[in-house]
């Protein structure tokens, strides 16, 4: 059996893709993060909104973060609602609003908490 020499160059697979498309932490703009997803800007800018694709938008240009376009390739589309809605309704925990907030809303609509509660 023939024995090959190693490469002391060669970098591994993994650094080599690291290389090629650039580290996670890299900054894209709207027309790269577009090439990235090969997808219009259109649809990116529309993901943002309607899927929350991760993204910034600075004083006129749209920043996105590799790393987290890559994260949230990686999350089923249920999940990631699923994700978002527990993340609003987490934040409400500790308000001290929220019980007249809610009785507010139920008076307004007609209910007391009395129905909710039998």
């Amino acid at each position: 059996m023939a024995r090959t020499k190693k490469n002391p160059t060669r970098r591994p697979a993994s650094s080599l893709a690291a290389t090629r498309n650039g580290p996670d932490d890299e900054v894209l703009t709207l027309a790269e993060a577009a090439a990235y997803l090969r997808l219009s800007k259109r649809e990116v800018v529309d993901l943002v909104h309607s899927e929350n694709l991760p993204g910034r938008f600075t004083a006129k240009d749209w920043r996105f973060l590799k790393g987290a376009l890559m994260g949230w390739l990686l999350i089923p589309p249920q999940e990631a609602a699923k994700q978002a809605f527990l993340a609003v309704a987490g934040s409400w925990k500790d308000d001290p609003d929220v019980d007249e907030i809610v009785r507010e809303s139920r008076e307004r609509r007609g209910r007391s908490l009395r129905e909710n509660q039998e």
